[in-house]
Formats: C-alpha cells, sequence, structure tokens
C-alpha cells in the first residue's frame, strides 16, 4: 500500500468513528507527521453546537498532545458527493503548525482534490502577528 494510500485509508477509517447526530455529516482525518507517523481524528459533534469539534483539530490536537508539531500532509474522508475542503476554524488551527501543508480531500465515491494550506488560507494570522505587543 502506498504512503497516500494508508494515508487515505487511516482517514476514512476514522470516519467510522465520527459522531455526527445532527448533520450526519461524517469526517475522519489523517495527519502526517514529520517523522512519518500518522494521527488520526473524527468530527464529534454536541448538542450545543458550538461545542462541536471538526476531525482535522481533533487530529492536529491529538499529534500535539503526543508532543509532534511538525506535519506533512493530512487527508481529509468524507461522505460527500465533491471532496469537502476544511472549515476555516480548521484551517487556522492546521496553518499553527505548517502553514504549507499538503491537504488532500477525498469523497466516498472516489473523487480526490489536493491543496496547498497556503492557498487556502493565505495571509493566516500567525505569532509574528503578536510580536511588539510586550
Amino acid at each position: 500500500m502506498s504512503s497516500d494510500e494508508e494515508l487515505r485509508q487511516a482517514a476514512f477509517d476514522a470516519m467510522e468513528n465520527a459522531y455526527a447526530p445532527y448533520s450526519r455529516f461524517r469526517v475522519g482525518a489523517a495527519l502526517r507527521t514529520s517523522s512519518g507517523e500518522i494521527i488520526t481524528g473524527c468530527n464529534v459533534e454536541n448538542a450545543a453546537y458550538g461545542e462541536a469539534l471538526c476531525a482535522e483539530r481533533v487530529a492536529v490536537s491529538a499529534a500535539v498532545a503526543r508532543g509532534m508539531r511538525e506535519f506533512e500532509e493530512i487527508a481529509i474522508a468524507s461522505e460527500s458527493e465533491d471532496p469537502a475542503p476544511p472549515c476555516g476554524s480548521c484551517r487556522q488551527t492546521m496553518s499553527e503548525f505548517a502553514p504549507d501543508l499538503k491537504v488532500t480531500a477525498y469523497s466516498r465515491n472516489g473523487k480526490k482534490i489536493v491543496w496547498r494550506l497556503s492557498d487556502l488560507l493565505p495571509e493566516a494570522f500567525a505569532l509574528n502577528h503578536l510580536r511588539g505587543k510586550e
């Protein structure tokens, strides 16, 4: 199995664990770290809608909790007809660690789209914007 296929399969496997009783839009994410490890996440909805967690942010948070800070690629799997790009909050979260991350989105029917995070979120807010406030 190729590394791209392995990442794609990990994203679809994570999607199976999604908790999405409200939107019924299950999403899985598989994040490849610079060391080659794959960390997964799935969306976790909540009756208080604002408390829902996206799959991409779950994967990034799980990696950070394990001490990982450098990421190469993320695969996002969903059941939509067309591959779904990450939301704005996920883009900002991923940009904190990997501004030029490779982002590949897959749909259940086999479609795929590849972006660079820097193209999805140009001029992201970053640590350097906070400098000079001391």
